[in-house]
């Protein structure tokens, strides 16, 4: 008897650790996601958090990446959404974009899913040095791009080409991976000559929307997606989404700004210190 309830004490102790480790497991993703939403409706740069605390909390690279992705998707298209009337200047060359997004993403998707875990390792310290650069000198490289704006009009028949295969290298990269994605679209938008801000992130928001929007087939038919802990992160991302609407006017950009940068740069170095301990 007395071995018994020993053997009944010890599953109910295993039982409750195992439930309070997903709880806990749970709680992070949904807070992380919070802020990764926060953040995305005011400067960007939610998947600095969200992509290493759902690496964080035991969840391989690849389908971290695949969940992170799906989990941002509610976000971007309310944000697309919002930009609804700005899409009906230009439609043809909204299909455009739009046609090269779906392409480069699901190219970018699959190449994923072709990569080995720990190859995947390698080359992300790397990933996200180019998404945390491309945030820390996002408005100096778009000045610079809007100066390239006149040499580039002059390749005249070479210009709309070059535009394209820069367009969807970045739809690649957004499939692939998806960090600071969205300011390398900006500068691609300037070089093909809008000036317009609001024109410039409704596209940016659509084209990250159907990026993501389409990695979802291959990711699906692979497997990769973790669908409990992407399905908290949609509604945490949701709901910091929402709250980030009505804090947005109230907290300085310059501080989002450095917070976003100061955690890229973080997260940068720890999976190089980790690459090479490995």
């Amino acid at each position: 008897m007395a071995t018994l309830a020993k053997d009944r004490f010890g599953f109910i102790a295993v039982l409750l650790q195992g439930v309070y480790f997903v709880v806990v497991q749970y709680l992070l993703i949904f807070v992380a996601a919070m802020l990764a939403g926060g953040l995305n409706g005011i400067a960007g740069g939610g998947s600095f958090i969200l992509f290493p605390v759902l690496m964080f909390v035991g969840i391989s690279p690849i389908p971290a990446n695949a969940t992170n992705s799906i989990a941002l998707l509610p976000g971007t298209l309310a944000s697309a959404g919002a930009y609804r009337q700005e899409f009906a200047k230009d439609k043809r060359a909204l299909i455009q974009i739009c046609v090269l997004g779906a392409i480069g993403g699901l190219a970018g998707a699959i190449l994923l899913l072709k990569t080995p875990p720990i190859v995947f390792l390698r080359i992300l310290p790397y990933l996200l040095l180019t998404a945390t650069l491309a945030f820390a000198f996002s408005k100096k490289l778009t000045v610079w791009v809007e100066k390239q704006q006149s040499k580039f009009a002059q390749l005249q028949s070479l210009r709309t080409v070059l535009i394209a295969i820069l367009q969807l290298v970045v739809a690649v990269y957004g499939g692939f991976f998806g960090g600071g994605m969205g300011i390398l679209f900006l500068a691609s938008f300037a070089l093909m000559g809008m000036t317009n801000i609001n024109r410039m992130n409704a596209y940016k928001t659509l084209l990250t929307s159907c990026i993501n929007a389409i990695t979802v087939i291959p990711f699906v038919f692979a497997g990769v997606i973790l669908w409990q802990q992407g399905a908290i992160a949609a509604i945490g991302a949701s709901i910091g989404g929402y709250i980030s609407a009505y804090y947005a006017q109230k907290i300085a950009p310059i501080v989002v700004r450095r917070f976003v940068i100061t955690v890229g740069a973080a997260m940068t170095l720890y999976f190089f210190v980790k690459s090479w301990l490995s």
